[in-house]
């Protein structure tokens, strides 16, 4: 990733990375099942519709579930296909000013912490050398998400070093 477009002169990069390509894809794993539960249902009703249909001529019974089969395949699978086309424009970056994560599939999208705002940040294991880190900064609408990046503790080493030098007792925290 060629950073120089994003970054204020005299910044200098500290740490970057990117989420690991099938952590990122499979994060919300969990909506495919409800996807798999919502396209069986539609299937049924689409199967009682048609008979329905047959017995009675209305085919009205049949263009009922197309809706809920569409949304139950776009939960099923297609959200699925879209966070993996996402993940080529995902990067994270810590510089010695702030934390910048860019994403997006169609647009770009810039998030920013100064590091002299942040004031909370949890690291959340997937894995053995594998984690999501949630970064907060002072005002509520300072939030920040490193989603599964690989060897999340040279990160989080650099952040504990942040909190420190912005005034907040790091001694005692759980990761």
């Amino acid at each position: 990733m060629n950073w120089t477009e994003y970054l204020n002169e005299n910044e200098q990069i500290r740490w970057q990375g990117r989420p690991a390509p099938r952590c990122y894809t499979f994060r919300n794993w969990i909506h495919s099942l409800f996807g798999v539960v919502i396209m069986i249902a539609a299937v049924a009703w689409s199967i009682h519709g048609l008979h329905l249909a047959t017995a009675q001529g209305s085919f009205v019974f049949i263009l009922l579930p197309i809706p809920f089969l569409l949304a139950g395949v776009y939960l099923a699978f297609g959200h699925l296909v879209l966070s993996r086309l996402e993940w080529e424009h995902v990067f994270f970056a810590l510089t010695d000013q702030r934390v910048i994560a860019i994403s997006g599939l169609w647009s770009r999208r810039i998030k920013t912490i100064a590091l002299a705002d942040i004031v909370w940040f949890e690291l959340r294991p997937l894995g053995e050398e594998l984690g999501t880190i949630r970064i907060r900064g002072r005002e509520p609408q300072q939030r920040m998400s490193v989603t599964c990046v690989e060897h999340p503790r040279q990160l989080t080493g650099i952040l504990e070093e942040v909190l420190s030098a912005n005034g907040i007792d790091i001694t005692g925290r759980n990761e």
